[in-house]
């Protein structure tokens, strides 16, 4: 692919404060730990306190996770490898899309990969793991049971409920299948139909894609890691701690002008048990998990978080601490809107003495093919005019492809100062008629104005092949109005080029924060 590159404020996609935080302006340093470049992870490694025993435990849990699947040396290396004092991970994480969903799930991961291997050149006495944080307790199954290819939507309806990754791939998925079984690779059939579950599913195909580059798959839902996060499991929901930590940054960054992503309750976290998870609330001395029976008073909730820690589920606000908790990890790499909610997190994380790491952009990109190259070159359209509403960009072109002045200015600069001199001659006359012949001005102003919009609409009409082309153009680069990553599946550019994922990271840059526009080569 060819590679060139937008400054991300040229792309309109981007909030106020993940752009500020980009330029790294001064307002928004304490809001942080240490900014992504390269000569700043030394820090972090220095500063990551991750014990012996925590490592071995991770490692532990890990290799159960991946039993019943055959590994390459790769993989059992680098679960074993976390042992060792000298080892750090850089995670992303993302919900358990149907067939990878939207683009962005493919970029976060190949980000993910390649920033491991710039730390492992830059810091060679030092060994950096990839990691996908596999999002199996979200029970948002409306979000991620669909993927879109081609303007078609592929949906999977199911009537299960609690955490999606407990979900089994029963009958009403195998009929969903069926729908794309005839275009879908072979190793997509082979996770799916090879798996109970959709976590499992989505662990065989994450592996087959990323496991040769050192990709691990961890699973938060797991008893022993949980028992890690009992201390911030406990001051949530008895102490109430978080939601007063969180909601001071939220208001030093709302006196600045931002607008909040997250907002801290007083209990975050969600009780879950079998086909349910829900949230806790806490009335008088009681604590209630909602749309259940379910309640549980104090005493009865100290031994459930002894007994059971894995039945607490944390939401948007805790899952980031508990990532940091039982991984030994240096940096997270996300979407837009996730760099803006962890910047509401700093003081949770020096509360309970857990790094808060780099936090990091995913990369970003625009693909485009070799048909849709050739109707951007024809019209002269640069990077950044792709960006620009296809109403903006018909204005321009029209105005400058006319035989005309389709505004008619000259015309109504001519009509103007005829309707001036005729008003100051018969005010001569007559001081009364000067209201009349104003008035007369603006009628025929705004005829004139009527007239530029017929003329603006013949000389559209002469021009609609090119604006169909516009139109073609943004259709490709916003299908559905959206931008292209946050719709497409990656399937559209795999199907034909199985090369796709080795070319992305190619041109992947993990520390380059602008955003991609990716050109297919020639035929």
């Amino acid at each position: 692919m060819i590679k060139s590159t937008v400054e991300p404020e040229c792309t309109g996609q981007f909030s106020p404060l993940f752009l500020d935080y980009l330029r790294q302006i001064p307002e928004l340093r304490l809001f942080y730990n240490q900014y992504p470049v390269l000569e700043n992870f030394k820090s972090l490694i220095n500063g990551k306190d991750f014990s012996t025993e925590k490592r071995d435990l991770l490692s532990a849990v890990l290799e159960k996770q991946y039993e019943g699947m055959e590994l390459e040396e790769i993989t059992k290396s680098q679960i074993n490898s976390l042992r060792s004092q000298k080892t750090f991970t850089v995670t992303t994480g993302h919900q358990l899309n149907l067939f990878t969903g939207p683009l962005y799930f493919i970029y976060k991961i190949v980000s993910t990969v390649n920033l491991a291997e710039r730390l492992s050149r830059a810091y060679p006495d030092y060994h950096f793991i990839p990691v996908y944080w596999l999002a199996s307790e979200d029970h948002d199954f409306e979000e991620i049971n669909y993927f879109k290819l081609d303007g078609n939507k592929y949906q999977w309806h199911a009537t299960q409920t609690g955490p999606v990754g407990a979900f089994r791939l029963d009958e009403s998925f195998k009929s969903f299948f069926k729908e794309v079984t005839h275009f879908v690779p072979d190793f997509f059939k082979e996770a799916y139909l090879g798996s109970k579950t959709l976590a499992e599913a989505c662990r065989k195909y994450v592996h087959h894609l990323f496991g040769a580059k050192g990709l691990l798959i961890a699973d938060g839902n797991d008893p022993a890691l949980k028992s890690m996060f009992r201390s911030v499991l406990e001051a949530d929901l008895i102490g109430h701690k978080v939601q007063e930590l969180v909601q001071k940054t939220t208001a030093d960054l709302e006196d600045l002008g931002y607008k909040s992503q997250i907002f801290p309750r007083e209990i975050n976290l969600f009780y879950m048990e079998g086909g349910i998870r829900e949230r806790i609330e806490k009335s008088g001395g009681i604590y209630k998990v909602l749309n259940t029976e379910i309640s549980f008073a104090e005493d009865g909730l100290h031994q459930l978080l002894n007994e059971h820690p894995e039945r607490f589920s944390p939401n948007v606000v805790l899952r980031p601490i508990y990532q940091e908790t039982i991984l030994p990890n240096i940096a997270y790499l996300g979407g837009p809107a996730e760099v803006a909610y962890w910047l509401q997190l700093k003081p949770l994380f020096d509360n309970f003495n857990v790094q808060f790491p780099a936090l990091m952009p995913r990369n970003f990109a625009l693909i485009l093919d070799h048909v849709v190259q050739r109707k951007i070159e024809k019209l002269g359209i640069d990077d950044v005019g792709l960006f620009q509403s296809v109403r903006e960009w018909k204005t321009a072109f029209v105005a400058s492809h006319a035989h005309m002045d389709i505004g008619l200015n000259e015309e109504k600069k001519t009509l103007e100062g005829l309707f001036d001199q005729m008003t100051a001659n018969v005010s001569e006359v007559d001081k009364t008629l000067e209201d009349a012949f104003q008035a007369g001005k603006v009628r025929a102003l705004k005829i004139m104005e009527q007239l530029a919009s017929k003329v603006r609409k013949a000389e559209e009409r002469k021009q609609s092949v090119s604006i169909g082309q516009r139109e073609s153009i943004h259709a490709f680069c916003y299908p559905g109005g959206s931008p292209q990553e946050r719709v497409e599946n990656f399937m559209k550019f795999y199907l034909k080029n199985p090369n796709f994922l080795q070319e992305l990271f190619e041109v992947f840059d993990p520390l380059d924060y602008d955003f991609m526009i990716l050109k297919e080569n020639n035929e």
